[in-house]
């Protein structure tokens, strides 16, 4: 019998910390398991190319939400990553903590050990941040944090007229000050994007008790009565069980986790008898709490000087792409935005539940998958709901795992998300109509000045308005009948089975939900090291 002490399902953005640091320990074996391909290309490893990774048919699972009754029975588009790294080989690399209040809030649900002071340690161990440490930042982890290697002038004019309504300026949105304005940092290393598996596993990938793979589909968790003792999994059209002696982890992200656990028979009772899966535990939150930032883009004509997309299309994208082979610099290596500022959509709220990004270029996603950007010189400014009121589910179609998940976001279906998100519409045009950046803008594009009441605006959200891809919720960590999993990451009423990734976010964080992903990686696997089960012999074949 093939036999590993950790099996780990899911090589993204919280499996490959758990990898590099379970496998730290020389005298265990980890098997990472990934259905994708490797994510060793070009256009993964440079950061402007997430935008032909958008639609990527290998590296992205290429989802799309259930038709969305208040937004015209729309199927929105949800990209995840599918290969070594996961989301994190084709996102943004924005790296955002969140607000220490989103981790006392987590503490304060019934989750000891989650507080901010808590989880700073593990946010602070895995990072290299290049402006060096301090009492927020970390140095000598693995994961590189760095600054832009372009701030564009129009970013700053952007800080500085935010500044002048009264948006404190923030040097560091990952230190004492979240709630204000400042430039983004990113995981980009000399250029290069820092995927969770460039940063943590690559390094280590020749480790003789750590093993991955790739095209590996796992299709369930397997059991001996109440505990788990390993997986079924098809690689290469041929299907079989490989056994864990210690712990099965799965970090398969906040829609694939629900559907393994509910394909295993860990779920709500009439979801898996809708399916004919036999219950193994009754786990009415799988799947629920579905939490995500809606987001909505706006986009403005400007100057030339104020915008780069002159830079990066027609003849001039050739003369950037050898600047940046040569160099590693310039506007092929900069992340998907410049600048963040994190505001409240009325005075009331007790912190921040907005964020606007702001960057000096702007394109279009066409529906047949091919992102371009824009021919005149335009910026664009973005608004997310940070701590959104609704919730939506994930549900299986059917107990085939080829099958993809059914995912209901409920996207506006609570009237303060529809609120906040109004008044994040106007927050942007205060901004772009103050100076310095006024002089920069020529005329608002989308959604135009014509669209002006609020319920015009609303009906621009319902047309237009979309996931920023932060799913997460859906495996819940707390102490209420909708918990799926305990403070220690332990799934309920299951021996030697832990979720840990996104999905165990009792609410999302305020902001990109990659850094806060890896961070509950990093402390989950201190919990598992700590815990450390004794080894288990393998029964004999046919356990369910």
């Amino acid at each position: 019998m093939e036999t590993y002490d950790y099996i780990i399902v899911g090589a993204g953005s919280a499996g490959c910390v758990l990898a590099r640091r379970l496998s730290d320990d020389q005298g265990v074996k980890v098997l990472l398991l990934e259905a994708g391909p490797t994510a060793d290309k070009f256009w993964v490893r440079t950061p402007a190319g997430m935008a032909k990774l958008f639609f990527h048919e290998q590296l992205n699972w290429n989802y799309f939400t259930e038709p969305m009754p208040l937004l015209h029975d729309r199927r929105m588009y949800w990209p995840r990553g599918k290969g070594l790294g996961g989301s994190s080989a084709i996102n943004g690399m924005v790296y955002i903590r969140g607000h220490r209040q989103d981790f006392d809030t987590w503490r304060d649900l019934g989750n000891p050990g989650w507080g901010y002071e808590d989880v700073l340690p593990c946010f602070k161990r895995m990072e290299h941040n290049e402006r060096g440490g301090d009492a927020y930042r970390g140095v000598d982890g693995p994961l590189w944090i760095s600054d832009p290697v372009v701030r564009h002038p129009a970013s700053a004019d952007f800080i500085d007229a935010a500044v002048r309504l009264g948006i404190p300026r923030s040097e560091d949105l990952n230190g004492e000050l979240h709630d204000g304005v400042g430039f983004i940092q990113h995981n980009i290393r000399k250029g290069k994007r820092q995927s969770a598996y460039t940063a943590y596993v690559a390094p280590v990938r020749g480790r003789p008790n750590l093993t991955v793979r790739t095209g590996a589909f796992v299709q369930r968790i397997v059991f001996d009565g109440l505990t788990a003792t390993g997986i079924e999994v098809e690689e290469n059209g041929q299907r079989r069980i490989i056994h864990a002696a210690r712990e099965v982890v799965v970090s398969a992200g906040a829609l694939n986790s629900p559907q393994i656990l509910m394909l295993s028979g860990i779920g709500p009772g009439e979801e898996l008898q809708r399916h004919g899966i036999r219950q193994i535990v009754q786990s009415p939150g799988v799947g629920q709490n579905l939490q995500d930032h809606f987001y909505v883009h706006t986009s403005y004509r400007a100057t030339r000087a104020s915008s780069y997309n002159h830079e990066i299309s027609g003849l001039r994208k050739y003369w950037q792409g050898l600047r940046y082979l040569l160099t590693g610099t310039g506007y092929l290596a900069l992340g998907s935005s410049q600048v963040a500022a994190f505001v409240k959509s009325r005075p009331e709220e007790v912190y921040a539940d907005l964020q606007i990004s702001f960057r000096p270029m702007s394109f279009t996603y066409y529906g047949n998958g091919v992102v371009e950007v824009d021919p005149i010189p335009s910026v664009a400014a973005s608004v997310y709901r940070l701590r959104p009121a609704g919730s939506g589910t994930v549900t299986l179609r059917s107990a085939d795992p080829r099958q993809a998940p059914a995912f209901q976001p409920n996207f506006l279906a609570h009237p303060d998300d529809v609120r906040a998100v109004i008044s994040g519409i106007r927050h942007i045009r205060r901004i772009l109509a103050s100076e310095p950046v006024a002089s920069r803008v020529l005329g608002e594009h989308m959604p135009g000045p014509q669209v002006a009441s609020d319920d015009e605006i609303l009906q621009y959200l319902r047309a237009h308005g979309n996931s920023a891809h932060h799913p997460a919720g859906t495996c819940k960590m707390g102490q209420d009948a909708m918990a799926v999993v305990d403070e220690r990451l332990r799934v309920r009423g299951i021996d030697r089975l832990r979720v840990v990734d996104a999905s165990i976010m009792p609410h999302v964080t305020s902001g990109n939900t990659n850094a806060p992903t890896m961070m509950i990686a990093e402390k989950g696997a201190d919990m598992i090291r700590k815990d450390a089960v004794a080894a288990r012999v393998p029964a004999a074949q046919g356990a369910r």
